[in-house]
């Protein structure tokens, strides 16, 4: 048995269009978990979350970009650590359907998941008593160790941070795949967990798209701190490919 592992799409229609084709076409995946962070720095959140709930066998989880909307939606002001961005959530917010306000409201924080005898565990970041822990964007085997000593989970699997991690220890495996949806070139990033013979074998996947109309939306729909946006989450890719063109 095989199951894809998504995080971090960010409203990023385009790319997770790729990735659940890239993943279709493989036609030997049968689950389908997604980390959080389904919404916001993208502008297509409704879309996302639509075309991820239409898939059989998918679990979603929250991440902080869903925390800090709701926090917004429910008059509760921003989110710890979100006051910087809160425009930008509340473009967000205003533009969800009652739907996808509906789904995201639903989400767990976390969740365990035994298949096919291997105990996963499916979070956005690593916690403690509920709140984020504070660690490195480098972690290591032996701090997740620590962080997940005495816990029986077989798998770790985060998102968060946005380059890819992998960690494996005599205790466990720790997997970050890398955000779907944010990168500095047109590739959108998941990972394959494949489950055979009672081993655990993990692969990262980079699926390449076509995201200049994507990138160009940011401009079209006057997505609040679109420069910032586009600099610090996409490398200002439209810039460098006409720059390279002159």
């Amino acid at each position: 048995m095989k199951v894809a592992i998504l995080t971090d799409i960010h409203g990023n229609f385009p790319a997770l269009q790729a990735v659940l084709a890239d993943i279709d076409s493989r036609e030997d995946i049968e689950h389908t978990f997604c980390l959080g962070d389904m919404i916001g720095i993208g502008p297509y959140s409704n879309e996302v979350i639509e075309m991820l709930y239409s898939r059989k066998n998918m679990i979603a989880i929250s991440g902080n970009h869903e925390e800090a909307v709701l926090s917004l939606l429910q008059n509760k002001g921003p989110l710890e650590g979100h006051k910087g961005i809160a425009e930008h959530h509340e473009w967000i917010g205003q533009h969800l359907s009652a739907e996808s306000i509906k789904r995201i409201q639903a989400l767990p924080k976390f969740v365990e998941k035994e298949v096919e005898g291997h105990r996963f565990l499916l979070t956005h970041y690593h916690m403690n008593n509920d709140k984020l822990d504070v660690i490195d964007k480098e972690p290591s085997g032996t701090k997740l160790d620590a962080i997940y000593q005495g816990t029986a989970h077989d798998l770790v699997c985060f998102g968060h941070y946005h380059i890819l991690h992998y960690y494996k220890t005599d205790q466990r495996v720790y997997m970050n795949p890398g955000a779907l949806g944010c990168n500095d070139l047109a590739i959108a990033r998941y990972g394959i967990v494949d489950l055979q013979e009672g081993k655990l074998n993990v692969k990262f996947i980079g699926v390449p798209y076509d995201n200049r109309e994507y990138l160009q939306s940011y401009e079209r729909l006057n997505v609040p701190d679109r420069a910032f946006i586009l600099k610090a989450f996409h490398g200002n890719q439209l810039e460098r490919e006409d720059s390279e063109r002159s």
